[in-house]
């Protein structure tokens, strides 16, 4: 019984070598089943009829293992837009088995680096791989054409490489690039509608985010369900007046208390850029706590954070940034991370929390 209990583990390892040494056998007829499925999975077919979000991009402008830069996904009928497009967004996108290239138009809600320099990627990955033969609109408030121009001009040889290399088949001319669509930013308590398309109904709001201007956040509707995207902001009322009844409060927050020591840290090792950033981003941003205040003020139903600064590395940093925030607001929350997906059903008061992340 003893010499079986010793074979049986060295049974066991050895077939575990021969197999790690076939690897190279063994891995392409596992990729010849499993490439077309992964090619061919969608997301969207998953979720239903309902107001769907997914964050293609939870984070700051600082590295984070778990978030990229800014970047939200609005699932809703025959619609797939793309909120902001911070750097390694438009990646998770696929990641995340949606189909970069069958996304209708991006909406800006400010032009901060950490929110635009997605936006090239999303308008190749759109155009040679989904052979669109129409480019990508990109709605923003007034400044976005000399966004899209800047960004269609870094990328014009690359336009003409691809469509030399591949034809119209991948890289049609015609669908090169970025469109503006500009809106004027709407005064305090007075919105633009931006989107109305197959009962999908998008208005913009301004937010407080000086000095940077303009600067906007957007209302979602679809089916009875609502969700509102703060983009960067401190406490603003306007965003509460426009947030009021909302299903689903997306609120960018930092934390004072953790860039409070990074302020501290820098000043220690003579990092004086460092303490610069650290002092001069703390005004113009809400706090979690802030963030939870307006959600209890709005009476919102669920609030998640996104754009989490700073980035949250060490274990317990969670616990520090969420201070307080069970005080200020007594309905549930999120802290979203790169693959988290919110579905609100139709006609239903229910937000389902479908992934937590990638």
């Amino acid at each position: 019984m003893g010499r079986k209990r010793v074979i049986i583990p060295v049974v066991i390892v050895a077939i575990a070598l021969l197999a790690y040494s076939l690897r190279g056998v063994i891995v392409v007829p596992l990729l010849e089943r499993v490439i077309p499925k992964m090619m061919g999975a969608t997301t969207v077919a998953d979720l239903g009829d309902g107001l769907h979000v997914a964050m293609c991009g939870a984070g700051g402008p600082m590295p984070d293992l778990k978030r990229s830069g800014a970047c939200i996904l609005i699932i809703a009928g025959d619609n797939l837009l793309m909120v902001d497009a911070g750097s390694g967004g438009p990646r998770n996108v696929t990641r995340m088995q949606f189909l970069i290239g069958d996304i209708d138009a991006v909406l800006l809600t400010h032009f901060h680096s950490d929110h635009i320099d997605g936006l090239g990627e999303t308008a190749t990955l759109r155009w040679a791989g989904g052979a669109n033969a129409s480019p990508l609109p990109v709605i923003g408030p007034q400044g976005v054409a000399k966004v899209v121009e800047g960004f269609n001009l870094a990328y014009s040889f690359d336009k003409q490489y691809r469509h030399d290399h591949h034809g119209d088949v991948v890289a049609p001319l015609s669908g090169f690039g970025l469109t503006a669509r500009p809106f004027a930013t709407p005064a305090v308590r007075n919105s633009a509608a931006v989107w109305d398309k197959g009962g999908l109904v998008i208005t913009a709001f301004s937010v407080d985010h000086d000095p940077v201007s303009p600067a906007v956040g957007y209302r979602v509707e679809y089916k009875g369900r609502s969700v509102v995207i703060s983009g960067d902001t401190a406490k603003s009322a306007n965003l509460e007046f426009f947030a009021k009844g909302a299903d689903l409060l997306l609120h960018e927050a930092l934390s004072r208390k953790l860039v409070g020591l990074m302020n501290t840290a820098a000043k220690e090792i003579g990092n004086a850029p460092i303490a610069k950033i650290t002092f001069d981003i703390i005004d113009y941003h809400a706090s979690p706590v802030e963030a939870a205040q307006s959600a209890q003020t709005a009476k919102v139903q669920h609030l998640a954070f996104y754009h989490i600064v700073p980035p949250l590395i060490f274990p317990g940093q969670d616990l520090v940034y969420l201070e307080g925030v069970d005080d200020a607001f007594d309905g549930p929350t999120t802290l979203t991370q790169d693959g988290t997906i919110f579905s609100l059903p139709a006609n239903s008061t229910e937000v389902v929390l479908v992934k937590t992340g990638l």
